[in-house]
């Protein structure tokens, strides 16, 4: 029923960090819609090539994600 699409650089996350973030969404969306819709819920994770994807005045590569991925600040 709902289908929630993530897009992601990639290289920046690995499976274990995509298969976190994918039960969290649907965890998340259930606890906002209910339990119905948690069971009938699918996520899929796209990766982005990177290089193809840019916002701002700045185009993200894999380097880039990593980067704002590791930032402790």
């Amino acid at each position: 029923m709902p289908q929630i699409d993530i897009q992601v650089l990639e290289g920046v996350f690995d499976a274990d960090d995509k298969e976190r973030i994918i039960m969290s969404v649907i965890r998340a969306f259930g606890d906002a819609a209910g339990e119905k819709m948690f069971e009938n819920t699918s996520c899929r994770i796209h990766e982005v090539q990177s290089g193809a994807w840019g916002f701002a005045d700045q185009v993200f590569t894999t380097e880039v994600g990593l980067s704002i991925k590791n930032d402790k600040t």
